[in-house]
């Protein structure tokens, strides 16, 4: 296998691994953590974060505690978005409570569809608020957005609203990340750049689980964004089974 191993260092350095199972519990969770202690470079580098559910994050942050991997959270009614928007910024808010450092949100794709933009919009600020100064990603589930056109209004959308990060996909459906929609998000972060001078992270999401795939995508993000953007500040791959076997390729 070929590949660009400065550049799968610094992909492997901008991990967000995690574990969303309906089977997760406390003793599952903790032992993910402390694997993902356990892989580490020779260098001392580590993956960004630990993704996990609401429920989890006071278990990771305990695990994790001076590692310098932060604890992301799935929250704001993952991965649906449908229930009630107060119930959407409580999950929020308790989750960056019980200590998550980042929360990863996903929009309500039936309102974009339904034209209500400015309630998508307005929804992804309460949701930011709520954060406080912490780490928003947006996740707009783009295998459920039939259009480039619409990707693109979703990604114009999340970032008026306050998105740190915006991310392709939950995971939890058929179509997760793909290199067209990736394309179109990370063209909306350049043009964010050009007109208001202020950088947004990209995520790439959903059905990863090859380093030649996560390299694609950061090769993608370097053409269009500049050599400087993967760094684990703007540019996250979110994963599972990619995480042990970029790094038993990096550690052979």
């Amino acid at each position: 296998m070929n590949l660009d191993i400065q550049l799968a260092r610094k992909v492997f350095a901008c991990i967000d691994n995690t574990t969303l199972n309906a089977t997760d519990n406390e003793q599952s969770v903790a032992a993910f953590c402390r694997r993902t202690l356990e892989m580490r470079l020779e260098d001392g580098t580590t993956v960004a974060a630990v993704c996990v559910y609401p429920r989890w994050v006071a278990c990771a942050k305990r695990v994790l505690a001076g590692s310098g991997i932060r604890v992301a959270s799935v929250a704001g009614a993952f991965p649906h978005g449908q229930l009630p928007l107060r119930l959407r910024v409580d999950e929020v808010r308790q989750a960056v409570s019980d200590g998550a450092d980042e929360v990863d949100i996903v929009i309500n794709r039936g309102l974009l569809l339904a034209g209500e933009d400015a309630a998508v919009r307005d929804e992804v600020a309460a949701m930011k608020d709520a954060c406080g100064g912490n780490t928003l990603k947006v996740i707009l589930e783009t295998g459920e957005l039939p259009s480039p056109t619409l990707i693109a209004k979703a990604a114009r959308l999340a970032i008026d609203g306050g998105a740190d990060f915006i991310k392709t996909s939950t995971g939890k459906i058929a179509t997760g990340a793909t290199p067209q929609a990736a394309e179109v998000m990370l063209n909306e972060v350049k043009e964010n750049v050009n007109f208001n001078k202020k950088n947004i992270g990209f995520k790439a999401a959903g059905g990863i689980r090859e380093p030649q795939e996560a390299l694609a995508y950061a090769e993608m993000a370097k053409k269009i964004m500049g050599d400087n953007y993967i760094n684990n500040q703007t540019f996250r791959i979110g994963a599972s089974r990619l995480t042990e076997s970029l790094y038993s390729l990096l550690t052979f």
